[in-house]
């Protein structure tokens, strides 16, 4: 027997009747008419090449073939249902899933202590995992399915990707509150941060770049190095503000006009309708957005 040519709906009427030993009672249960449920039966007679049923005094009875099939038909229609209705919604508190996130290291500040809170209280099954991917390895590690989700400041993500705008931020000059013996009106020495290239670009276009003096890949080293030096900098606010402890640092605007920038959060066409994607995404929103509709691309 050729399974492709199995009508699944003729299976569903095996179930139904096994069920409930009776043709009519099975009709009921399917939302069928006797008589389709009768023609279903003559169908299956011809498929299996046995009569299944017989006439009983309250209904019918299964035939020795159809004891046979009748737990491996019922499993198999469990098993799909439980297929179908796992792709159709998302209970977080039983799920096992682990997302992953694209996310700069100061991003995992920002981010992480507030959603792993919110995942042990909601879906302790849930785990996480963030890759720091260069800005251009993000599309297409998007696109692969490497991460489900890009959070930060990637502008060259817009239009290529669906998006939520979270919020804005801005770049400010980070600077050790006690600078030794430093004039106050001495020039600060720039450190900037290559896993995060518009760091260097605002001081390239205020003139400063011959002032940087230092080149590391990651946000998190900073205060170390600030704590015995009296160098300076350029960050996000946010970013700035995690430095502990706050004492120790002073933050001040950058020279010239605010330029803000947007934080959003990203993801694929195809994970649009995914419902845990979409559970997790509506937790990002609730626990980050400022309220910004949702951007298309």
């Amino acid at each position: 027997m050729n399974i492709y040519s199995v009508d699944l709906n003729l299976l569903k009427v095996f179930d139904a009747i096994y069920a409930e030993r009776s043709v009519s009672r099975a009709a009921v249960r399917l939302g069928l008419t006797q008589p389709s449920v009768s023609h279903g039966l003559a169908r299956l007679r011809l498929l299996f090449g046995d009569r299944l049923f017989v006439r009983a005094r309250a209904g019918v009875e299964a035939t020795a073939a159809a004891e046979r099939i009748a737990q491996p038909i019922s499993e198999a229609l469990k098993n799909l249902q439980a297929t179908l209705d796992a792709t159709s919604r998302f209970d977080a508190r039983l799920a096992r899933r682990t997302f992953r996130l694209h996310l700069s290291d100061f991003g995992e500040v920002v981010f992480l202590p507030p959603l792993l809170k919110a995942l042990r209280a909601r879906a302790p099954g849930v785990s996480l995992e963030t890759r720091q991917i260069p800005w251009g390895e993000i599309p297409e590690a998007l696109t692969q399915g490497q991460v489900d989700f890009a959070l930060g400041y990637l502008p060259f993500l817009a239009g290529h990707f669906e998006s939520q705008l979270l919020f804005h931020e801005e770049y400010v000059r980070l600077t050790p509150a006690k600078a030794g013996k430093r004039s106050a009106n001495a020039p600060w020495d720039y450190i900037v941060v290559s896993s995060h290239p518009p760091t260097q670009k605002h001081l390239s276009e205020r003139g400063l770049a011959d002032r940087i003096k230092l080149s590391i890949p990651h946000f998190m080293v900073v205060p170390a190095i600030l704590a015995k030096t009296d160098f300076a900098v350029i960050l996000p606010r946010m970013a700035a503000r995690s430095f502990q402890p706050a004492s120790a640092f002073r933050i001040t605007p950058l020279p010239g006009p605010s330029q803000p920038f947007d934080v959003s959060l990203y993801w694929t066409r195809r994970a649009a309708t995914d419902p845990a994607s979409v559970w997790l995404r509506a937790l990002l929103v609730e626990l980050f957005a400022s309220g910004d509709a949702a951007v298309k691309a």
